[in-house]
């Protein structure tokens, strides 16, 4: 069977290798989201974050034996707890300066972690084995399933789910809420916002670890694994609308999917695509499809 000329497991292969790259953009942009959208600082650190995140994960293996599970859990916690200390240390300096200030401090500080760990181990990149209960794939009679990339796109909508709806639908996430828009007035009501607000970075910091872990198995682990996806990312946040949590989740997962079907029709075109959405999004809606009009 064949769909416009191309054979159907062929098509949907791309289709669901789109649909994985979308779950790394929805975790990604995720994080960016929330920590834009609650602390109002655009975090360019997010790509050597979540390098950071695949690095802990093979050192864990290559040094100590900590396999892929045991990485899954402590990654995160690491590169949150990271997170918490460049809060603390550099960026609760700047939350009443112009957004500028951060970006331009974020990056200075993902340049410092990629060249530190380019000089450690090299741009070559190292090799990070799915786990045994992971590996191989199951044939649905109309294509091949790999067992862990579907795993990637389940773990990571439960994930951005989850997140959407502790800052949506619960007490915390009102409370959250209210600490970006009235801080002075929320701690009058006993909520410590300082506190508050690092646990918020260290949460957006470890959605990134988290999201590193979870390619270790597919690409090489390398120093510069996340400079070029968080351009890609950074656009996924800016179409679904700067700080729209649910709107990042959709967008990601969207736009995987797009760039996975214009590599089966237009493969040249498969590494600009998401840009050329962005400009025409912009053109239309200047928020974001998600986001709130000024």
């Amino acid at each position: 069977m064949e769909i416009f000329g191309i054979p159907l497991q062929a098509f949907l292969g791309q289709l669901m290798l789109g649909l994985v790259n979308g779950a790394f953009y929805a975790l990604l942009s995720l994080g960016l989201a929330v920590i834009f959208g609650l602390l109002g600082i655009v975090n360019f650190a997010h790509g050597a974050l979540y390098m950071l995140g695949a690095f802990t994960a093979w050192i864990l293996f290559d040094q100590f034996g900590l396999n892929y599970w045991y990485a899954l859990i402590l990654a995160p916690l690491a590169v949150g707890l990271l997170g918490v200390i460049i809060e603390r240390l550099f960026l609760r300096h700047l939350y009443k300066l112009d957004p500028i200030y951060g970006l331009l401090l974020t990056f200075g500080l993902a340049l410092i972690l990629e060249g530190v760990f380019r000089e450690l181990y090299g741009s070559s990149g190292q090799n990070y084995d799915v786990p045994d209960l992971l590996t191989g794939a199951t044939n649905l009679g109309f294509m091949i399933l790999p067992i862990y990339r579907a795993w990637v796109v389940v773990i990571s909508l439960v994930v951005c789910l989850g997140t959407w709806f502790l800052i949506e639908r619960t007490r915390l996430g009102a409370y959250l809420r209210a600490g970006t828009e009235n801080a002075p007035l929320l701690q009058t009501f006993g909520v410590n916002v300082p506190f508050m607000v690092m646990c918020t970075y260290g949460a957006g910091a470890a959605l990134a670890g988290l999201a590193g872990v979870l390619a270790a198995p597919i690409i090489q682990v390398s120093p510069l694994m996340g400079s070029n996806l968080v351009i890609v990312v950074f656009a996924v946040v800016v179409i679904g609308g700067m700080g729209s949590i649910l709107g990042s989740v959709i967008t990601g997962l969207s736009l995987g999917l797009v760039e996975g079907l214009t590599r089966v029709f237009y493969p040249e075109a498969s590494n600009i695509v998401v840009f050329v959405v962005m400009v025409i999004v912009l053109m239309v809606r200047p928020n974001g499809l998600f986001g709130k009009e000024a």
